[in-house]
């Protein structure tokens, strides 16, 4: 009974080694060790004197990536042979017997961890730029000029005792309210859209100064030319246009005009 397991742990390691691609050579070579330790001694010199591996033995280690521990390898005449425990116990295989072949079955490769990517951080808005805009500066600046070249007609009309009429206050109205619009359009930042009302306020003082003469026109037929000489209303507009021009600076702060008002 005993050389019979003995007979098939030789047989098994054989097959184990045509497994692992070390050749019949090695196969018959570690039958040799295969031997059962209670074995006859002259059948282990039998099987030695059958097996063409011949010569003096070698030993070093094996080291198989991704994995701790060596396993033991014997050199012989030329061809390596490692011992199927102890790179089944490194590698955490396990050994398994197909008729006369032993098969190692190695352990399943771990699921590579999956890398998230960091979401994309969000957008910072830009500051919002302070002071005045220089799209706003540009209309204000022209409804200003509007405002000064109808109070200047009217001036005019007034001190040469000629009429304030209609028929030419009618294109100043238009001109104005065409730039008011502009200039509403391109109040962006908090210092455009504070001085925007002092814009509206003079326009609409102009404007009453112009309805103020041409109401006294249907009424009388002459008009002093010194009439605006102390009138409060036009000094009030002259003093709204002088503060607007004095703080009409590209990134300038509002201050506030109590005049305009």
């Amino acid at each position: 009974m005993r050389g019979k397991r003995a007979g098939w742990r030789a047989i098994a390691v054989a097959g184990c080694a045509m497994w692992l691609g070390v050749g019949m050579a090695g196969a018959q070579a570690l039958a040799v060790q295969a031997t059962a330790p209670g074995a006859d001694q002259s059948t282990a010199r039998a099987a030695t004197a059958t097996s063409p591996v011949q010569g003096a033995a070698r030993s070093t280690q094996l080291v198989v990536g991704g994995y701790d521990g060596t396993v033991p390898i014997i050199h012989r005449n030329g061809h390596a042979y490692v011992e199927l425990e102890g790179l089944a116990e490194v590698t955490g295989s396990t050994l398994g017997f197909q008729g006369k072949t032993i098969v190692l079955n190695l352990p399943a490769p771990a699921t590579p961890e999956v890398q998230t990517a960091a979401p994309a951080p969000a957008p910072v808005a830009p500051p919002e730029p302070k002071g005045f805009s220089r799209d706003f500066l540009r209309a204000g600046v022209e409804q200003m000029t509007v405002v000064r070249e109808w109070r200047s007609a009217v001036e005019n009309a007034v001190r040469t005792n000629n009429p304030v009429d209609e028929s030419w206050v009618a294109g100043y109205r238009q001109t104005a309210q065409s730039r008011m619009a502009m200039t509403q359009a391109n109040a962006t930042t908090d210092a455009d859209r504070e001085a925007l009302p002092l814009l509206e306020d003079a326009t609409s003082m102009v404007g009453e100064l112009t309805d103020r003469f041409l109401a006294l026109r249907k009424t009388v037929s002459y008009v002093d030319p010194k009439s605006l000489d102390d009138d409060p209303l036009d000094k009030k507009i002259t003093a709204c246009a002088q503060g607007m021009a004095a703080m009409a600076v590209p990134g300038g702060q509002f201050q506030d005009v109590d005049s305009c008002h």
